[in-house]
């Protein structure tokens, strides 16, 4: 368990710009900074973080917290995982407090727990076999050392080696006290059926650890060495618990960094490519491990960058076979551009041949956009034959129709008109066709039946004045609540109290219920840190972790929108914090009115039921008359 003093050392060193700034692309604005949510689509930024209190809100989703909050989210971490994610970051030495795990709680460890642990070791055990073993030197190390990796480069991507041995891990890791269930659901072995053994998924071959965004081991791809006809040259771990492998990019967590900074992701095809550009010194690149490039890794560029520089080596299957992953690049609104290398060159073969600055050249000269691109591909097929030239128009019109901006739209039919000499009018009108197929194709995916729209019962999103005025002054508390407030007594005698103690000493007023759980918890806590001598406000039940708590103080703190320098319109006038002992008063007041309000009501509904009641009649009136003293307070017309 980590110690309670290495957790306060995470929290002061971590900031919250600097964690989320990994995996979204963050631009200032005012004291904030913006971005798109990483946790759906949108077009609009609406995911904010704030440097100076630490925390970020997703107002897209609702969701919010601390930059411990975001790792658990978007990595789905643990609580102590997201922690020790940060300490290694920041350099923290982590303190553990011994504490025995009891046999339920070994119990509880969760499948997908164990998943990553077992990778965590097959890693290591396959670096081991690289660079311990005889047999993993002489063919795993010298094959990566043919290649003109150094050891550095070898080692930063933990590359590995699996012995010619069938079961050498299956028998490591049975050893570890893995369960043959989990070892098989890892997809590291293979038992036959009806067989108490297993064997080794990626014997006799070259191993390339696959990480999440953050660096975890989901999986592995594997290249064979031996010339074997029946056995595939590479070959990646299945989709598992934890590994889906059209959610993941290879060299993205080594990469994340370089993309955002340049605000560019060069594109390759494989494990090398990505690896001989790094040893070049050419960090903001990618691949989609072989597979075909899908939405999802496409989702997973964008949170850094809009811009993507695809890196092909010429071949022209290859480049036919490209077409589909530029579609669906600009159907998510990606800005492309494509290189092609010299025949017989791969981003491998050429960033060895070359230096950094020769290949950093070669790409930013070379680069060139869809449209010059699919036009040079399809013309060169086409030739002189007009139909096969107007069938590649029309296949870089498709292209176009599946760019979701309009007006890149219209700059990209002017660029083809220019190209190749044809009316705007033409290609707008295929432009429409193409749509019109598009949306067709659109419509059939969808014709499958789906459930109907839940018809909302209109009491059920009916506003609630009092539960309103109960969470502003919640609000209220979290922002400001050691904020002392000078106020005078009925006789005018001064005295100070802090925002908590006069919020609290209200609710506590008339035995008031608290209307909402989450609310009560609060007041709960907030209540334990008075006995404790402890002011508990915004920042405290972030130390909390519990998720609903989380995102409720996020929205105390963090507004959507910053106001503008008005002042230097002439324009001025007062902000919260300045009004805030006006606020309270006023907040207070407006929320016992509705509790009058609410008393008043529940006396009339008892009295359809008691017509004779004179108690409940004089003290509905007594309640008129307090709601007409707090309108009069509230400068009320009535």
């Amino acid at each position: 368990m980590i110690s309670k003093q290495t957790i306060d050392k995470i929290f002061s060193a971590i900031r919250v710009e600097e964690i989320i700034g990994e995996y979204v692309q963050l631009k200032r604005a005012g004291s904030n900074f913006k971005g798109l949510s990483p946790f759906q689509d949108e077009k609009t930024p609406s995911f904010v973080v704030s440097p100076s209190k630490q925390i970020w809100k997703d107002f897209s989703t609702g969701k919010g917290g601390t930059a411990i909050s975001f790792l658990m989210e978007i990595e789905s971490f643990t609580y102590p995982e997201a922690l020790r994610h940060a300490a290694k970051k920041y350099g923290i030495e982590i303190e553990e407090t011994i504490q025995e795990q009891t046999e339920e709680q070994k119990m509880a460890q969760s499948e997908r727990d164990q998943l990553y642990k077992i990778h965590e070791v097959a890693q290591s055990f396959f670096q081991e076999q690289l660079h311990e073993t005889e047999e993993g030197r002489l063919i795993g190390l010298s094959y990566f050392k043919e290649r003109g990796l150094p050891d550095d480069i070898i080692r930063k991507f933990q590359l590995g080696y699996s012995p010619e041995k069938k079961n050498a891990f299956t028998e490591y890791a049975l050893e570890k006290g893995y369960s043959k269930e989990i070892i098989e659901k890892s997809g590291l072995s293979v038992f036959p059926e009806n067989a108490s053994y297993g064997i080794d998924r990626f014997r006799e071959r070259v191993i390339f650890p696959i990480h999440s965004f953050s660096g975890r081991v989901l999986g592995f791809g594997g290249r064979i060495l031996k010339n074997n006809a029946k056995a595939a040259k590479y070959l990646n771990s299945p989709e598992t618990e934890i590994y889906h492998k059209s959610n993941v990019l290879y060299g993205l967590n080594f990469s994340k960094q370089a993309i955002s900074k340049q605000n560019l992701c060069l594109l390759v095809e494989g494990y090398m490519d990505v690896i001989a550009l790094h040893q070049n010194g050419i960090q903001n690149v990618v691949s989609s491990s072989g597979t075909a490039l899908t939405t999802e890794q496409i989702k997973l560029i964008k949170r850094l960058t809009e811009n993507v520089t695809i890196l092909f080596d010429g071949d022209a299957a290859g480049i036919k076979a490209s077409f589909r992953s530029i579609d669906m690049l600009l159907s998510e609104g990606m800005n492309i551009r494509i290189v092609l290398f010299p025949d017989g060159d791969d981003p491998d073969s050429f960033s060895g041949k070359h230096p950094q600055e020769y290949v950093e050249q070669y790409i930013a000269e070379q680069a060139r956009d869809f449209i010059d691109f699919k036009a040079e591909v399809l013309l060169q097929e086409a030739n002189t034959d007009p139909i096969r030239k107007g069938e590649a128009i029309r296949d870089i019109v498709k292209s176009v129709a599946c760019v979701p901006n309009a007006l890149k739209q219209e700059i990209y039919l002017k660029e083809v008109s220019s190209r190749f000499g044809l009316s705007e009018q033409s290609l707008f009108n295929e432009l429409g066709l193409q749509k019109q197929v598009q949306q067709q194709q659109y419509k059939r995916e969808e014709s499958r039946p789906s459930p109907k729209l839940e018809v909302v019962p209109k009491q059920a999103i009916s506003v609630q004045p009092l539960l309103v005025l109960e969470e502003k002054l919640i609000e209220l508390m979290l922002k400001y609540g050691a904020q002392v407030l000078n106020r005078e007594t009925e006789d005018g005698t001064p005295y100070t109290i802090t925002v908590i103690e006069e919020v609290l000493a209200h609710f506590e007023e008339d035995d008031y219920k608290i209307q909402s759980p989450i609310n009560e918890k609060i007041i709960r806590e907030i209540q334990e840190g008075i006995e404790k001598n402890e002011l508990r406000s915004g920042s405290f039940f972030f130390t909390l972790m519990d998720e609903e708590l989380t995102v409720k103080v996020a929205n105390a703190l963090l507004e959507p929108y910053e106001i503008s320098d008005w002042s230097k319109h002439n324009i001025f006038f007062s902000k919260e914090e300045e009004v805030l002992p006006k606020l309270i008063s006023d907040t207070m007041i407006r929320h016992k009115r509705e509790y009058v309000v609410s008393m008043i009501q529940e006396i009339k509904e008892s009295l359809k039921a008691e017509t004779d009641n004179t108690e409940q009649y004089v003290m509905m009136m007594k309640l008129n008359e307090l709601r007409k003293e707090m309108d009069a307070e509230l400068y009320r017309i009535l």
